[in-house]
């Protein structure tokens, strides 16, 4: 199935019953006065939360969804059935905008959680309500309001707490099926990942993290080169980024360190907000060389990069020092947590 990680419908609130204009006629009841029923509301539409999807493809064939219009009033004073919201289910983590003004209406993070995006009409009053001490046979009603009309734009960022960031052939997608249950495509040659993917990485039986991988950056992204910008907006949400470097590039002319400022760079012009938070440094593919040629290769790199941040030496091919670099970042997500609630 294609993801489709964005959306624009139409929700429309039901219009509210009209008011009721009837008279009480009864044996020996000549002049019964006015008991015509108010309407009912019309129904709602709730976007709801729903963590057993995973994209916004449904909305591909059905963009218009609306509530029930309220019923209207009778005579005996019998107010009209108010018509039934309309639920719309879309996956965790869509933030939902006014497609018109930009506004954004709310951000559904929680299975079940429900946003009403289009209120229901007002119901109209029947003729009982307009009834006074110098009008005691009133023949006016109101009719029911409309429902709120809204076009809707959902954009579906994924909730993850660690972010995978490389160019094409990084390994990537090699370190998230090493670490987690995940099975990304991985080939030999650049873009093989399309879409983002989502992975379980779990530290032990009771500690666990949520890494997500993206299509690979290139040079250019921030101006629609490639895909990877296209689903950067993915990684907004977490809490680490893990910049993965290739050690030793299979092209001779590729220099470690000037790819990892083509990326930062990339990272910088697409948002500042993305690019300020905590980010790692992953050096990928070390069994490709010697365990002392490797360590001086990754000396070097951070020394061109001026790097003073974490720095990891794994192989995802093999699954070397994959285990020290999960519990690093679950010690990580831990202390954020703890220093949130303080």
């Amino acid at each position: 199935m294609r993801f489709v990680d964005e959306a624009t419908i139409t929700v429309a609130g039901g219009k509210g019953g009209n008011g009721c204009m009837a008279f009480r006629r009864e044996k020996y009841i000549p002049f019964g006065g006015p008991d015509g029923g108010d309407g009912g509301d019309g129904g709602s539409v709730y976007l709801v939360a729903d963590e057993g999807l995973s994209t916004l493809s449904d909305f591909r064939y059905q963009r218009e969804f609306r509530a029930e219009s309220g019923h209207a009033g009778a005579g005996s004073c019998r107010t009209g059935r108010a018509g039934a919201d309309r639920e719309v289910t879309v996956p965790l983590g869509t933030e939902v905008r006014d497609a018109d003004t930009g506004e954004i209406i709310g951000d559904l993070t929680h299975h079940g959680q429900r946003l009403k995006v289009a209120a229901g009409g007002f119901h109209g009053l029947g003729n009982t309500r307009y009834k006074s001490s110098i009008n005691r046979a009133p023949r006016q009603t109101s009719p029911g309001k409309p429902g709120e009309l809204r076009r809707l734009a959902l954009e579906l960022r994924l909730l993850a707490d660690v972010g995978l960031l490389g160019a094409p052939n990084a390994g990537k997608s090699t370190l998230l099926a090493a670490v987690s249950q995940a099975r990304p495509k991985i080939a030999d040659y650049p873009f093989t990942t399309l879409n983002p993917e989502l992975g379980v990485v779990e530290v032990d039986r009771f500690r666990r993290f949520v890494m997500a991988d993206i299509p690979g950056l290139i040079e250019g992204s921030a101006a629609g080169a490639g895909l990877g910008t296209q689903f950067l907006r993915h990684l907004g949400r977490t809490r680490l980024l893990l910049h993965v470097l290739d050690l030793a590039p299979a092209d001779p002319a590729s220099i470690p360190a000037q790819e990892a400022r083509k990326i930062v760079a990339e990272l910088e012009a697409f948002s500042p907000e993305l690019a300020a938070l905590p980010r790692w440094l992953v050096l990928n593919k070390a069994d490709l060389l010697l365990p002392d040629e490797a360590a001086a290769r990754g000396a070097q790199i951070a020394d061109e990069l001026g790097w003073s941040g974490p720095l990891f030496l794994i192989s995802a091919a093999t699954g070397s020092g994959c285990q020290a670099l999960c519990e690093a970042i679950m010690r990580h997500l831990e202390q954020q947590a703890l220093q949130a609630r303080e």
